[in-house]
């Protein structure tokens, strides 16, 4: 079973009709006993990391959500999602991630060329760095669906897939058990399938 973390921020209709559509027994949840018995947990987000972040800290879930990934339970963090398992970031100040993978989330704001529309609002193209269980049923040059103002920096050493928007912006990460999008794979057509088909086959 999947536990998608429901912690008040976003519409999470997508993603678990997307798992119900490959088959997969997926669950809504902020009650630590269901997260706890999943095979697997997705943490979803969409608006500003700060207010995310301590929701999160304000519901014991960010606890339990460590507690999981320290376990080895595989974890998918989506969007604002992904950008929670880093160390911090620069959005409006300075705030605490998870801390499950090293970096920073920064703006693109002045870090991208003048020009390039501000977020990333649509299709692009992965540019993969290194395989991974994640990323074993697509192929490079598949296109996924962004939206986001803010990307991870300071993660060499995590980073599976970059798209190209005046800097390889990192797309896909993954340190042992946890892992991450930049986009939306529910709102990603066949190629996003494919990923969430793959994180739900992902033993660690």
């Amino acid at each position: 079973m999947t536990a998608i973390v429901d912690y008040g921020v976003g519409n999470l209709f997508s993603l678990i009709s997307s798992l119900r559509y490959l088959k997969q027994d997926a669950v809504l949840t902020s009650e630590e006993e269901v997260i706890n018995a999943a095979d697997r947990v997705i943490l979803p987000g969409v608006g500003a990391f700060g207010d995310a972040a301590e929701k999160l800290r304000e519901s014991g879930l960010d606890a339990v959500i460590r507690k999981q990934a320290f376990a080895g339970k595989p974890l998918l963090g989506i969007c604002l999602g992904m950008q929670l398992l880093f160390e911090k970031s620069c959005e409006f100040g300075e705030h605490q991630g998870l801390g499950l993978l090293k970096g920073s989330i920064i703006p693109m704001q002045g870090t991208i060329p003048k020009g390039l529309k501000i977020p990333q609002m649509g299709w692009n193209a992965l540019q993969i760095r290194r395989p991974h269980p994640l990323l074993q049923h697509i192929r490079e040059g598949d296109c996924v669906y962004f939206v986001h103002s803010f990307y991870a920096s300071d993660c060499e050493e995590s980073i599976l897939a970059v798209c190209e928007y005046g800097t390889a912006v990192p797309a896909a990460v993954a340190g042992e058990n946890v892992m991450g999008c930049q986009f939306h794979p529910e709102k990603s057509g066949k190629v996003g399938l494919s990923i969430l088909k793959a994180f739900c086959e992902v033993t660690i």
